[in-house]
């Protein structure tokens, strides 16, 4: 409900598909942060009814490290693989990956905090960033196919109309 006209359609079936998971679950909460882990980093919340209560974009993971490539002279794209475990690596592509990673746990973490509700983790990204999340005491729900879920949810809704 309440969402505005100029809302990706992606991000529309995503919250739609995290809050059915929700109901069907039988989870109460103050509301839902649905965070789409993919080209870019989409969070939206929802309140506890389902309105829409705005949200926040940033670069995902690709995007940051294609446009530290393309923004200097001397960096290249390590791309996704291998992550290192180390929080300051020393060669420059795992500082790279680690920086990239640590951004978005950040501002996935302090989201949460604001929100102070259930985060619901989906999109291309959300296996990498779950397996960092999952170090932090958060109340959190990873299923990388909400949006299409959103997507069935909506049709079998509508078929019954």
């Amino acid at each position: 409900r309440n969402l505005p006209s100029w809302i990706g359609i992606d991000r529309a079936l995503g919250a739609f598909g995290a809050f059915n998971r929700a109901k069907n679950y039988g989870i109460e909460s103050t509301g839902l942060l649905i965070a789409d882990a993919g080209t870019i980093l989409s969070l939206t919340r929802l309140k506890a009814t389902g309105e829409f209560a705005g949200g926040q974009l940033v670069a995902g993971l690709s995007l940051q490290l294609w446009a530290m490539e393309h923004g200097t002279q001397n960096l290249t794209n390590p791309g996704l693989d291998n992550f290192t475990q180390e929080k300051f690596p020393s060669s420059t592509s795992g500082a790279m990956q680690r920086g990239a990673l640590q951004a978005l746990i950040g501002t996935l973490l302090e989201a949460n905090h604001a929100a102070n509700t259930t985060l619901w983790l989906c999109g291309g990204d959300g296996p990498i960033l779950f397996k960092e999340l999952r170090k932090y005491d958060l109340n959190i729900f990873h299923y990388p196919n909400l949006v299409l879920e959103g997507m069935i949810n909506l049709n079998s809704k509508s078929s019954k109309a």
